[in-house]
């Protein structure tokens, strides 16, 4: 399984970025995506995660800090997962890291349900 992040930047306080990550090696319908990200200094942390299940579609959850900004969303004919990034704050600043895990439900959070890890794409956001 591969997954290929892509699409940080610099950008200002209050702008936006959408990052991607294309996945491969794995029938990517079934299973849960999620973002992560590694400030300097500071440890991994949850961003956001979706997953689909069969009765209701797609769900999706945030981590508090980033909830009401950023919106996570999947192309599953493209294999790919979305992060879309609007009103970023200095804090968001950090490597971000797309991931692959095989559970569903409860929708993982943490960074040992994870299976498959990209290499991380850099956001600064200036102030």
């Amino acid at each position: 399984v591969q997954l290929q992040a892509s699409g940080g930047g610099l950008v200002q306080a209050g702008g936006s970025l959408r990052l991607s990550c294309a996945a491969s090696g794995r029938t990517f319908s079934r299973y849960t995506m999620g973002w992560f990200r590694q400030a300097p200094g500071k440890e991994r942390e949850f961003v956001a995660a979706i997953t689909w299940i069969t009765w209701s579609g797609d769900s999706t959850y945030y981590a508090d800090s980033v909830k009401g900004r950023f919106t996570i969303s999947r192309d599953n004919a493209k294999n790919t997962v979305f992060l879309q990034m609007n009103s970023l704050k200095p804090e968001d600043t950090a490597v971000y890291y797309c991931a692959s895990s095989s559970l569903i439900q409860p929708i993982p959070t943490m960074m040992g349900r994870y299976d498959y890890w990209g290499q991380g794409t850099l956001v600064t956001v200036s102030s």
